[in-house]
């Protein structure tokens, strides 16, 4: 029957279209009977060729198209019924004929009788409500409709209901995608006995109808195209063809409807290649196809993704013996200029503006068929339909079409095949298209259908190259918006990224092609096929390698910059869609011994691709200053596989790693932004704007921590363990650029760090040390462990609704569960740590949603601070947590001060990892510990109680990974001589700690304190050991013999470095690039520092004991408990010491310490005997204990008190110091505080509007934000001391006569009558009515910035409740209302010119002074002879103020506009400020330094008044 049917519509073809017979016309179903009848016969050629006549006289594509471009015109010559009409006849007829004669209601029933499909297929499209099964589904994308959910029993499952963003179909009946026991009744598998045979006569005409029907809908859609006109594209031409066509598109997809029967004719008649190429081969003489046929083709050539003339430039070249079938060709067009296009595609050239060189990948040599290049070729309907419905844009009546066919399995097949074979063609219109989104939802509407099945997705994996396809479709993808990356070197980098402010990036284009990658990922059969695939490996690594280094950031040094880019959006979203989610796929199929060999091919090209990039950069082993970028994906897929090998594989580390070269290289970056995230929180960048927070908290966040910061953290641990620790702790210090703080001196240079800023990096260098070491996410915990770990984390900050724990929570990167890790456990772990509060209603009447807290017993046990401070994206939430912990310990009654942060005991390390523990055994970070405890002992500056939490963590965690070797001391002692070999014996912590240093050499500024002082007889390494040999034990001689510190670890660093690498002397010089600046140099070759011997005699222990009497308030305060309880020393994990302040961490420690070495017992309990006997504490009562708490207390205040008193002393002596001559004699004799003048600093203002912080300047002065308003309240002052009465009748004067204003009005007339107008004005004040009143919130900004602001609030169309035209507007900040800025004078807040200087002179001679002071302009701070910004801000602000007050103020005297009025208004101001605080009694020490003020703001705008009227005064 289909060969009968092939034949028929294979027939010739009338030259002529015409319409139907007049008879035939008018009766359809007769007809039909007929036609059916014949094609029953035996020989039915006849009946054939009659209905092929019939067909084409129906279903002309002339007519419609006519319609489609004519308009009013066509449906005239249509006849009267319309341009529909002729469609509606047609499909009257397809209806008639289908039916063989019958009614086509009772047809339709009769198909759908046979339907023998087991599954749904049902298809939806956006905000379509459906279920998803992850009990059920094998397949994260699996969903059902809501008639299949409720008739399959999903009791107890874990299910959600959802609303459809894309669309999708019902998975029902597909025991691929779910599990057979969630079908429901209808589709459950059925049996072939009980489906009954479709009769032979039901289909018969279907069969030769559909075929033509099929072809004349796509001679429509070739007709109603047109290629997008170079000045726009031709959208509305589209959607008017598809409007037009909707019927017969809405016709197919109710045939789909009937069933399984129906189907699979559709199947048959679109696949059928014969009837294909029968009915496009035979065009005839019709104008009307042949013109279609031609646009047909002109479209197939921009199909594929090269053009003729492309093939010969980037021809596929076959790769020699041995080498990989997917190889990436370097660099092309290396010669090229900037700006020129070295694209395969030149309808995305407009992308490529900027690069000069671009990457080309060769294709593999199974790929000859060229079918992923070379223009697309059709063989049947269903080939050019896909074709059709893409160049269309997926209309959405098509798209269901499509989907409501693939419940027929062979259809699937075929379409999923048909689909592959045009992926790239869709890439290439999914770029083009201005509806992306829509294109995009619409075409995961169909992907998702076809990929989520594992067995069809392997299918098309080996038959039609899918995989291949994929990544060389995204390869090609990306290319079109690259540019030259501009990391480390700027000007001779090889390396291209892409742009992510392209709207290819910025829309997520890419997404629908990278989620359908990801999707046939998620199965085991495919991801193995591409694991195994070197060389698609290979050119994977080349598309990753586009996104690492993107989105760089380049610190504003100078200038706020102008514009926030939002582009971290689109790279942050890009990193995870496109490179860590297929990671996360492919590790998971990595679970086992058996896949090691997968592990070892992508770390193999991993580290190729990383090596390439470091290569590209020219990276050698400094990274540029003040750049960072937070996107290495490369870094973390090597990261990543790393941890998976040794977890799961049972891989030997070592076998994976690269060499210490290598390794010293992959350090760099991730601990650049380690460093980055230190600075950003300490307000460095805030002149790149709020966008670099936000990448800042984007990078720590819950959905992409898992694929960026832990990933980071873990390749850092990594490098640690296997590096040379002492190489590693100074890297990390010196790019937390806190190397010149780490000095034992009282002062220090930074060079490259303000000293604001200092004290924020030492403790993220810290923090950063103590996560690294304490973190174990990746180096032995399991899956339940870390989900605990971080449910734990999440609830101690706040109280979490379920879902937004569940949100919180990392997600699990494995995207065949869907889920995340320990799902089946997430409810079995909550409940294990959380108890829940059930929702209660306010008295409102709303209801406050129900709330998980942390038990008592997690609180005692499993806070871990470093954990929390982990994933906090907020700093604030630490500090909730800290606040939370200390409730409950009150609460509880565990500790009733304020505690410390707990220390947590580690689980075990996996013995990969043990190596990680030598950081904490290095003398480097014993030197560091040393100094810092030395600091902080001796209250120098930038050191908070943070650092000292931090350092005894550190110490705390050396001691719990510890083994003590005493007999090792002095062996340890040997090897080469480095410069902190002199400091301590060992690397042991344990040792270390009781080991004494006596002198330590310091490089220091000339002018430090440490320089005045007596040094030793010598500062010879040696004479310095000879002079304490006579005195000091053997074992000991050593502590005094070295004087290097910590300044040169960097120059160690650097000569490590050179040692592992191992390169020749000269191109060990060009290792060490002379870029940085000379802070890092080695010693002696910074001219401005000198060498000064101090005087320690301390160890670590000491300090510590020390520490305890510091933070105890008490001399003596530490008792070893051992004296008492020597079984303290087996168990010393005892509750007393769980939980507390510093003192109960200081207490833990010494401990610890006793307890894990004899030597340190005995040690400290020397010291504790030297300061005092020891005595037992005795037993305190309740009462007594209370008085105690009190006395503390008080006692901790004083020595807070003291404490700033003594640093506000050391701040004068050190300003006196330096103010002195050097060659003074009088340089030896110690200088009294008490004589010393204040320190002044210069008076430093933060901004706003730009957020910088500065000291205001005459070029750029800064103003505080103030409201002017007129008052006249002084003028209601009296002399009269005599208390009023509140007037209560209108006899009453409220305004009675002996106010001030009405005597000086009073003394004014008179003086008026006698004298001249301009020496009375010069004699009275008209303050005490026109008066200025001042209001400020306290906020400071830029004049220039200022004028910025109010520039925007005019071009702002928004109503305000102001008139920016009169100056006013709101604070930045607070939104308090102003009108006026008052500009800051530069300089510090405290005057020290002659003028200003407290005096006990008399009145008259002050009085002198002033008129002196008048008759000399020069004297005033202001200059005249200059005019600067500030001058005209001054003179701005004094208008101002005049124009505030009343109006007949202004023009006091006779004469109108005179400069005598501005004098008498100015100085009315400033004298009757001054006049009421002299009146007052509250002059005091408070009153005096403000009255001053207003005395010195008074001449300033005086002197700057006459400089503008060019006038002196009289």
């Amino acid at each position: 029957m289909a060969a009968a049917a092939a034949a028929a519509v294979g027939g010739q073809q009338p030259s002529q279209p015409e319409l139907p017979a007049p008879g035939l016309a008018l009766d359809k179903a007769a007809t039909a009977a007929h036609l059916k009848a014949a094609l029953s016969r035996p020989d039915n050629r006849a009946g054939a060729e009659e209905l092929q006549a019939l067909l084409e006289r129906v279903l002309s594509a002339e007519r419609p198209l006519a319609a489609a471009a004519g308009g009013e015109d066509a449906a005239a010559a249509g006849g009267g019924g319309g341009p529909g009409a002729a469609e509606e006849e047609a499909l009257e007829w397809c209806k008639c004929l289908l039916a063989g004669g019958g009614g086509y209601d009772e047809f339709c029933a009769a198909v759908r009788a046979y339907d023998p499909a087991a599954l749904c297929g049902l298809v939806w499209t956006a905000n379509f409500v459906a279920y998803r099964c992850r009990t059920c589904g094998i397949s994260p994308c699996m969903s059902l409709c809501a008639e299949c959910f409720h008739q399959g029993d999903h009791t107890g499952h874990d299910f959600n209901m959802f609303r459809s963003q894309a669309g999708g179909a019902c998975d029902c009946g597909d025991s691929n995608v779910m599990r057979e026991s969630g079908f429901c009744k209808r589709h459950q598998i059925k049996s072939s006995s009980n489906i009954p045979c479709v009769p032979k006569d039901l289909l018969m005409m279907s069969e030769f109808v559909l075929p033509r029907f099929i072809f004349c809908l796509i001679q429509y859609l070739r007709e109603g195209y047109n290629e997008p006109a170079a000045d726009g594209p031709s959208e509305k031409d589209l959607n008017k063809v598809l409007q037009l066509l909707e019927p017969q598109i809405s016709f197919l997809e109710d045939l789909t409807k009937m069933g399984g029967a129906m189907r699979s004719v559709l199947t048959q008649v679109l696949t059928n290649q014969q009837n294909y190429k029968d009915l496009t081969s035979g065009l005839g003489e019709n104008a009307c196809v042949k013109k279609s046929h031609e646009k047909y083709l002109i479209a197939l050539k921009s199909s594929g993704l090269t053009y003729p003339e492309d093939k010969l430039v980037y021809g596929v070249q076959e790769p020699s013996a041995g080498t990989s079938s997917l190889a990436v060709q370097g660099f092309v067009g290396a010669t090229g200029t900037l700006g020129q296009v070295d694209s395969s595609d030149e309808d995305d050239q407009d992308g490529s503006q900027g690069l000069g060189k671009r990457k080309r990948v060769k294709l593999s040599s199974g790929t000859k068929d060229q079918s992923i290049m070379d223009v697309l070729k059709h063989k049947s309907f269903l080939e050019e339909l896909l074709f059709w419905t893409i160049k269309y844009e997926f209309p959405q009546k098509m798209v269901t079409f499509l989907l409501n066919m693939l419940p027929d399995q062979e259809y699937k097949v075929a379409f999923t095949k048909t689909f592959v074979q045009h992926y790239a063609f869709i890439m290439k219109t999914l770029k083009k298209s201005h509806e992306s989104d829509t294109m995009s939802n619409r075409i995961v509407h169909i992907s998702v259908q076809l990929f989520s099945n594992e067995e069809l997705a392997r299918q098309v994996t080996e038959e039609c190259q899918l995989l291949d396809i994929m990544v060389t479709v995204l390869l090609y993808m990306m290319e079109s918006c690259l540019i030259k990356s501009e990391l480390q070197d700027e000007e001779n980098s090889l390396h291209v990224v892409v742009n992510c402010g392209e709207a290819l990036l910025k829309n997520n284009t890419y997404w629908p092609l990278v989620s359908d990658f990801i999707n046939i990922l998620s199965h085991q059969s495919v991801a193995k096929r591409f694991l195994e695939d070197h060389g698609l490996l290979v050119t994977w690594m080349n598309f990753v390698s586009f996104f690492q280094g993107m989105n760089l950031n380049k610190r504003e040094l100078n200038e706020h910059v102008e514009f926030e880019s939002q582009t971290y959006y689109a790279a942050f979203a890009a990193e995870l869609e496109a490179c860590a989610q297929p990671m996360w796929g492919l590790l998971s199929h990595c679970k086992v011994r058996e896949t090691q060999e997968y592990t070892r091919n992508v770390v193999r090209y991993c580290l190729e691709a990383l090596q390439d990039w470091f290569d590209a950069i020219n990276f050698v082993d400094e990274p540029a200053p003040n750049q960072v970028t937070f996107h290495l994906p490369l870094h973390r897929y090597y990261a990543m596989f790393l941890s998976k090998a040794v977890k799961c594989q049972e891989l030997d580390l070592d076998s994976v790693l690269p060499d210490q070269e290598m390794l010293m290289k992959l350090m760099i970056h991730p601990l650049q932004i380690q460093a980055s995230l230190a600075e950003i929180h300490s307000n460095m960048w805030v002149r790149n704007g709020l966008q670099i927070k936000g990448q800042a908290m984007t990078y720590v966040q819950s959905h992409f921590c898992n694929s960026m910061i832990d990933p980071d953290i873990y390749l850092l641990q990594v490098c640690a363990s296997r590096l040379d620790p002492d190489y590693f702790i100074s890297s990390v210090f010196e790019r937390f650029k806190v190397v010149d703080l780490l000095t034992m001196a009282s002062q220090h240079q930074n060079t490259v760090l303000d000293a604001e800023h200092e004290r924020s990096m030492l403790e993220g260098a810290l923090t950063f040390l103590v996560i690294l070491l304490s973190l174990r996410l990746h180096l032995g915990m399991s899956d339940d462990e870390i989900l605990r770990a971080e449910m734990v984390a999440q609830l101690c900050m706040n109280d979490r609704t379920h879902s937004s724990l569940l949100d919180l929570i990392p997600e699990n990167p494995n995207p065949k569960s869907g889920i995340i890790p320990g799902s089946y456990s997430f409810e079995s772990v909550l409940s294990a740590v959380a108890d829940f509060k059930a929702p209660v209603f306010e008295p409102g009447g709303s209801m406050q949603q129900g709330m998980y807290t942390p038990k008592a017993e997690v609180w005692d046990q499993e806070f871990d601070p470093v954990m929390v401070i982990l994933r906090t994206v907020y700093r604030r939430d630490v500090q909730s947590a800290m606040d939370r912990y200390t409730a409950f310990l009150k609460q509880s009654g565990k500790f009733p001060g304020n505690p410390w942060p707990p220390y947590k005991k580690r689980t075990s390390l996996h013995p990969s990892y043990k190596g990680l523990m030598r950081l904490l055994h290095c003398k480097t970070l014993h030197i560091v510990l040393f100094t810092l405890l030395y600091k902080i002992l001796m209250d120098h500056q930038n050191l908070s109680e943070h650092v000292l939490c931090m350092v005894l963590y550190l110490i705390e965690l050396g001691l719990e990974n510890s083994a003590e070797e005493e007999s090792d001391e002095e062996a340890s002692v040997g090897g080469p001589e480095r410069c902190h070999d002199s400091w301590f014996p060992g690397s042991n912590l344990v040792s270390n700690m009781r080991h004494f240093i006596n002198y330590v050499r310091v490089r220091v500024p000339e002018t430090a304190p440490e320089v005045k002082r007596d040094s030793p007889a010598s500062t010879s390494s040696d004479n310095l050991g000879s002079l304490q040999s006579s005195r000091r034990p053997k074992v000991l001689q050593r502590e005094n013999s070295g004087t290097a510190q910590v300044f040169s670890l960097v120059a160690e660093r650097r000569k490590k470095f050179q040692e592992i690498i191992n390169r020749s002397s000269s191109e060990a010089n060009q290792v060490v690039r002379p870029k940085t600046s000379s802070k890092w140099s080695a010693p002696g070759s910074a001219p401005q520092l000198t060498t000064a011997i101090l005087e320690i005699k301390e160890s670590i222990l000491s300090l510590l004991i020390k520490l305890h009497h510091k933070l105890s308030g008490k001399q003596n305060s530490y008792y070893p408990p051992w004296l008492d309880d020597i079984e303290i020393l087996i168990q010393p994990e005892i509750p007393k010491y769980s939980h507390g302040d510093g003192i109960t961490a200081v207490e833990r420690i010494l401990l610890k310490a006793a307890s894990q070495s004899r030597m340190n017992k005995r040690i400290i309990e020397e010291i504790c005997r030297k300061v005092t006997p020891p005595v037992p504490p005795k037993k305190v009562t309740a009462a007594e204990k209370k008085t105690l708490d009190k006395e503390e207390r008080r006692q901790k205040a004083r020595e807070r008190q003291q404490k700033l008193l003594a640093e506000f002393a050391s701040r004068q002596k050190s300003f006196m110091e330096t103010a002195m001559d050097v060659d003074s004699p009088e340089n030896d004799i110690p200088m009294e505080i008490t004589t010393a003048e204040p320190q002044v600093s210069e008076a430093v203002y933060d901004c706003v509007i730009c957020g910088q912080s500065g000291p205001s300047s005459e070029d750029r002065p800064t103003g505080l934000v103030v409201l002017l308003q007129a008052s006249s309240v002084l003028g209601q002052c009296r002399d009269n001391v005599e208390p009023k009465k509140l007037p209560i009748s209108e006899e009453e004067q409220i305004y009675p006569w002996d106010t001030c204003a009405a005597v000086h009005d009073v003394r004014l007339s008179l003086l008026q009558r006698y004298f001249k107008d301009s020496s009375c004005l010069l004699a009275v004040s008209i303050g005490w009515e026109g008066g200025v009143y001042v209001q400020t919130c306290g906020h400071t900004l830029h004049i220039d910035c200022h004028k910025s602001y109010m520039e925007s609030l005019r071009n702002d169309q928004v109503l305000q409740g102001f008139s920016v035209d009169k100056g006013e507007f709101t604070c930045p900040l607070c939104r308090q209302f102003a009108n006026s800025v008052l500009p800051c004078y530069p300089g510090s807040n405290v005057e020290n010119n002659p003028w200003q200087r407290p005096s006990n002179k008399s009145i008259q001679d002050l009085i002198k002074e002033v008129e002196e002071l008048q008759g000399r302009p020069g004297a005033f701070p202001v200059s005249i002879s200059s005019e600067t910004n500030l001058s005209k801000e001054m003179e701005s602000v004094m208008k101002d103020i005049k124009n505030t007050t009343q109006k007949k103020y202004r023009d006091y005297s006779k004469t109108p506009g005179s400069p005598d009025n501005d004098f008498l208004f100015m100085y009315s101001v400033a004298r009757l400020g001054n006049r009421r605080f002299v009146k007052t009694k509250c002059i005091d020490l408070i009153y005096i330094p403000l009255m001053k003020e207003h005395m010195l703001v008074s001449a300033r705008f005086l002197s700057t008044s006459m400089k503008s009227l060019s006038l002196l005064p009289c």
